[in-house]
């Protein structure tokens, strides 16, 4: 029998370290915006904040499936322009094309993510040059729907993907369905435990006798399919969205997943936490906006985020502490 002293401390095992930092975070950060940027914490700067954290942390969960596996995936910036510009291109100004231009999307990104794996899982090649690669084709796609120029999007997606219901944006239902299934699936299935297995210990899997080039490339074409999800939203969020859009989400994502408290070496990972850290990321955005500071510095704040992330679940903090006091102990003690 389980005692009940022990109860607890396994219930409070159950939270992880990188959802209890997110959620401290986003606490200090409503604080500090109400303080000095009160604007940033209207009701109309909120509401027109909440579409864009949305895609982020979809975006953010694509790229936390890859980290488990201690890959990296620098392709979500294409796959998410190419989504916008097949579904913004393809059905310009007819309803009616929205469902196959997303269908297409879908598609282009799946393959995306089946190379990817392949490169990655199957032949070994490292995942920043593999995905780099992968991304330059994908934008060579990008460039050859759209020219370089955006289109504006179509009334449905603007309804379906801008719109909201009960006061709250649509966008949100989209992140929160994402959220709860991608967790379901990777914490509460054989299959998902696995995965997490296998990011963890590669080597053991494998004499346990997991498919861990399976594993691993699978964690790709999971991730596409989330940025396919978020480049979806994200053209009815913007009425005229560019052909560059997903170079937004390079930096962001990954920022996003190291604040959640996922190692890049791979392993177990909050995926609730990855999601609340791009809800954080994209309000800490706005709140240096609400300041009057330009792109330059939003995106310093986001690398800057991104070190701290790296110092907080990196470095060993207690090791490094025991190492200080071992050197100032006199060596005549």
């Amino acid at each position: 029998m389980t005692s009940p002293i022990g109860a607890p401390a396994a219930a409070r095992r159950t939270v992880s370290r990188g959802l209890i930092t997110v959620l401290i975070a986003l606490v200090a950060l409503a604080v500090l915006g109400w303080a000095t940027a009160r604007s940033s914490m209207s009701h109309g700067a909120l509401l027109g904040m909440l579409p864009f954290a949305s895609v982020l942390a979809i975006a953010a969960l694509g790229q936390t499936l890859v980290v488990m596996q201690g890959g990296i995936d620098l392709s979500i910036a294409g796959t998410v322009s190419l989504t916008v510009v097949i579904i913004t291109h393809e059905a310009y100004g007819d309803n009616a094309k929205v469902l196959p231009a997303a269908a297409l999307a879908l598609a282009a990104a799946l393959a995306a993510g089946v190379l990817n794996g392949i490169l990655i899982g199957r032949f070994r090649l490292n995942a920043i040059v593999a995905t780099l690669g992968t991304n330059a084709l994908l934008y060579a796609g990008v460039l050859g729907v759209s020219g370089g120029t955006p289109r504006q999007t179509t009334d449905l997606m603007a309804k379906v993907a801008g719109g909201s219901l009960l006061g709250i944006p649509n966008a949100v239902y989209f992140a929160v369905v994402a959220t709860v299934v991608t967790t379901v699936l990777i914490k509460k299935t054989v299959a998902g435990r696995r995965f997490e297995a296998v990011g963890a210990n590669p080597l053991a899997a494998w004499a346990a006798g997991l498919k861990v080039d399976r594993f691993g490339g699978g964690a790709y074409v999971g991730a596409t399919l989330l940025y396919w999800l978020a480049g979806f939203l994200l053209a009815g969020i913007i009425n005229k969205p560019t052909a560059f859009e997903g170079d937004n989400y390079v930096l962001a994502s990954v920022a996003a997943v190291v604040l959640g408290g996922t190692s890049l070496l791979g392993g177990r990972g909050s995926l609730v936490a990855s999601a609340l850290a791009g809800l954080f990321l994209t309000q800490i955005q706005q709140y240096v906006l609400a300041l009057g500071e330009t792109y330059a510095v939003q995106t310093l704040v986001q690398a800057a985020a991104l070190a701290i992330g790296v110092a907080l679940y990196t470095i060993n903090w207690k090791r490094l502490r025991s190492r200080q006091r071992t050197r100032a102990v006199p060596a005549s003690a």
